[in-house]
């Protein structure tokens, strides 16, 4: 074998292994989210909330929406799923918590039933959560 080749060889070896070491950096883990806490809240419906929050709402109310507002040391999270052509939709909140990093909110949107879509008209399923305003960013999930 030549003294050349085995050189080469080498060389060959240590630019793979340093590619795959570069690549596994590129490879991103996913992050544990570090539960704290549940956080209690309240459903309110629009006529429960202030003039601004309500008219918020009912312009965001076509379309699917999420947002925040704070007001007097407390965080309304308001989620919409926009024009439905029937009503008998309701939200469930899956989980309300508080984590290191962010206040994370899962919602689910519940379909009518088969009486509920015999009913013409348009509705706007949308919920507003008041909790305690911890000042932490909410991530929607």
């Amino acid at each position: 074998m030549k003294k050349g080749s085995l050189h080469k060889k080498h060389s060959h070896l240590i630019l793979l292994l340093l590619a795959v070491s570069l690549l596994g950096g590129c490879i991103q883990k996913e992050a544990k989210i570090r539960k704290i806490q549940d956080l209690d809240f309240e459903i309110l419906t629009v006529g429960q909330v202030g003039n601004e929050l309500s008219q918020m709402i009912e312009e965001k109310k076509r379309m699917p929406f999420r947002f925040t507002y704070e007001d007097d040391g407390m965080l309304y999270i308001c989620i919409g799923y926009g024009e439905k052509p029937s009503g008998g939709y309701s939200i469930t909140v899956d989980e309300l918590m508080e984590a290191e990093n962010a206040v994370y909110v899962n919602t689910s949107l519940i379909g009518p039933d088969n009486e509920d879509v015999k009913v013409k008209g348009t509705s706007y399923p949308n919920l507003i959560i008041r909790t305690k305003d911890i000042d932490k960013a909410v991530v929607f999930e």
